[in-house]
């Protein structure tokens, strides 16, 4: 038997916050409310354009950048990118770098590498 995607019916459209149990209106929630950036597999400009929309939005004064495994290069790219080519203002106060143990589909567990680095707005006096 072949499953066809027009022959999976479901109440309400699968976005990513399905998985989780989550609505759309809950998912759209905490991304407007939250000021970590999750980094993965898109060209690392548009991880700098994503810091710069927070950061210039006034809603927050720091953005955390997370990454795992091979995406650890393409954060570090876009923190360095955005402080020194579009805000020039902006800073890293932190970086945190750990191992994370995750379990794979056959039960077997790997430890993987992550990073999370902090950017803020440097603080101008009058």
């Amino acid at each position: 038997m072949n499953f066809l995607f027009s022959d999976y019916k479901e109440s309400k459209p699968f976005f990513w916050g399905a998985r989780c149990g989550m609505s759309k209106d809950e998912k759209k929630k905490i991304d407007a409310d939250s000021n970590i950036i999750y980094v993965g597999n898109k060209p690392p400009m548009n991880y700098v354009t994503a810091i710069m929309a927070l950061l210039n939005s006034g809603n927050f004064t720091e953005v955390v950048l997370k990454a795992r495994g091979n995406a650890i290069s393409r954060a570090v790219d876009a923190a360095e990118i955005t402080h020194n080519r579009f805000l020039t203002n902006a800073e890293v106060t932190r970086i945190d770098i750990g191992t994370e143990t995750v379990t794979n589909e056959e039960g077997r567990k790997s430890n993987v590498s992550s990073i999370e680095i902090c950017l803020a707005m440097k603080k101008t006096e009058k």
